[in-house]
């Protein structure tokens, strides 16, 4: 559990710096035969900051509770 809460410690600060990342995602708009028109869209996947640091929060609680056994 020490190195799962570790893991946990780590991936929360990084959620608390890097609040999110961009996506792209491409779209078929119209299809007439051997004529195809795409189109290419960035899509924002973000969490709130207050998750990163639940998550860590966890972690140091995991990281704690493996030191007293």
């Amino acid at each position: 559990m020490k190195t799962f809460g570790l893991i946990l410690i780590i991936a929360g600060i990084a959620m608390i710096i890097i609040r999110g990342f961009a996506v792209k995602t491409e779209k078929k708009v119209v299809d007439l035969g051997p004529v195809e028109v795409n189109k290419t869209e960035n899509r924002w996947i973000g969490w709130p900051t207050y998750a990163g640091g639940i998550v860590a929060v966890v972690g140091l609680v995991l990281v704690i509770s493996g030191r007293k056994k």
